[in-house]
Order: C-alpha cells, then structure tokens, then sequence
C-alpha cells in the first residue's frame, strides 16, 4: 500500500484517520526476494526520483526491483548500467517507455506522459572527458521536471570557452549551475567567481599520476576562494543534478507539485 493507497481509502471511509496516520508514519517498506528493502515512500519525502545503482547488481536484479517498484510510481532511474541491464529491464517493461543513455550510462522508465518544464538549469563539462558525469547530471535534473541548458569542453585551458555558455545561461535565468572538472577541478570556482548563480562542482575521476582518481579535483574545490559553491563527492552527477533541480523548484515554489 502506498501514500494514494492510504488516502484514498481514508477519503471513502475504509480508515480511520487513527489508522491512516499510522500507516503514514511506516514508510512503506517492502522487501524484494532477498536482496532489496525498499522505501517506497522516499520520492514523496524528497522529491527526488528513485534511482537505482546498477554496477553491482545484475540484470535479473535491476528487472526484478523495477517490476515491482514501477507498480506504484510513474519514473524510476537506473545509474551505472549497462546494455544488458537495459535488455533485462526491456523484457519486463511492457507498456513503459525504456530509454538508454549511453554516455550517462543511465536506463529511465518513464510512464509519464510529456509534462510542462519546470525550473531550469544549467550543466558545464570543463572537458570531453568529464562529459558522462555531466550527461548524469541533465538526465536527474530533467527527470525531475527541469529544462537543462549544457555546454560541454569549456574548461580553463582555453579560458574564453567558457565566457559565452555562462553568460548565456545566466541571461536564460538558470537557477543553479552544475560544473563538472577533472584534473586540478579550476572551472567551478570560475564560475563561481563570474556569477550570482548557486554553483555545484563536481570533481571526476580524470587526470594523470597524482589525483588522476579525482582527489586533486576534490580538494581544489573544496578550497575555492569563490563563496557560492557546493561540491559533491567524486563523479556523483547523480547528487548534481538532483540538487540543482531541488533549488530550481524551490526557486519556483514547486515544492510538492510536479510529481505527476
């Protein structure tokens, strides 16, 4: 049984409004064969889309949890997954949309039909490199029901790359800024420096020798000189994109709505 569930049968007289609040305050946890326990109640607490990682479970894992987590909501992701978890999941989709993005590495079912954007947010990729994590970010972020404005190989090497796709996001009225960066992660405190936006860095895992898994890009964001920017861990585009999402409907004041 889930929140609707409750509430509707407290609207037909079915539960007492004792009993509906004590099936609220439960959390609708079910438990899936052995291997899942899972909180259905989670996307309505925080607006964030369940997303499942897919690395280290196996397809017949990921397929199983969607069939019986998509009973009772309308989009569900799947990070870190590969061809074969997609297939898996195409096998029992029926009627929901299934669709791959390859560069994120992200599987979205989606029974939703096409909504009214949002919000709006902008997605920054200092390099080629860093594109994945970035593409991560824009699939959460326009999950949630944003618009997302991307610029991608814009790092400061060639420092005048970026001058543009900032302003022009800034002037589009994005509500937060999402950059990503390898190496010594320099880009989002730029960025930072250059706006009034709320900037979330996010360091990956690419560089040489020394930091090369994203400690060098960490540590340089986390001591930017520039006010105004939140960091995430390493290569979580994931926890990007559903942040910046978060601060553009609280921008909105789409607290609660759009879930639909």
């Amino acid at each position: 049984m889930n929140i609707r569930d409750v509430l509707e049968r407290h609207k037909k007289g079915e539960l007492s409004e004792a009993e509906a609040e004590k099936l609220l305050k439960l959390d609708f946890l079910e438990s899936i064969n052995s291997h899942t326990v899972f909180d259905h109640a989670r996307e309505a607490r925080r607006g964030i889309p369940e997303v499942v990682y897919g690395e280290t479970k196996s397809p017949e894992v990921v397929a199983e949890i969607v069939s019986r987590v998509m009973a009772d909501r309308e989009v569900l992701l799947i990070s870190r997954a590969s061809k074969e978890h997609l297939a898996a999941v195409e096998r029992i989709a029926g009627g929901m949309r299934v669709t791959y993005v390859e560069q994120a590495r992200m599987v979205i079912v989606d029974k939703r039909r096409a909504r009214k954007r949002r919000g709006k947010v902008g997605i920054l990729a200092a390099g080629s490199s860093d594109i994945g994590v970035a593409e991560e970010a824009r699939v959460v972020a326009e999950a949630m029901g944003c618009e997302v404005l991307t610029a991608y190989d814009v790092g400061v090497a060639a420092l005048h790359r970026v001058l543009e796709p900032v302003m022009k996001m800034v002037e589009e009225g994005v509500d937060a800024l999402v950059v990503v960066a390898g190496m010594e992660g320099a880009l989002p405190t730029v960025v930072s420096g250059l706006t009034d936006v709320p900037v979330i860095g996010v360091p990956t895992s690419v560089g040489y020798g020394y930091g090369a898994r994203g400690e060098a890009a960490l540590m340089g964001m986390l001591q930017s000189c520039s006010p105004g920017l939140a960091v995430v861990n390493i290569d979580n585009g994931v926890g990007a994109g559903a942040i910046a999402a978060l601060i553009s409907r609280r921008c909105h004041n789409d607290r609660g709505k759009g879930r639909d």
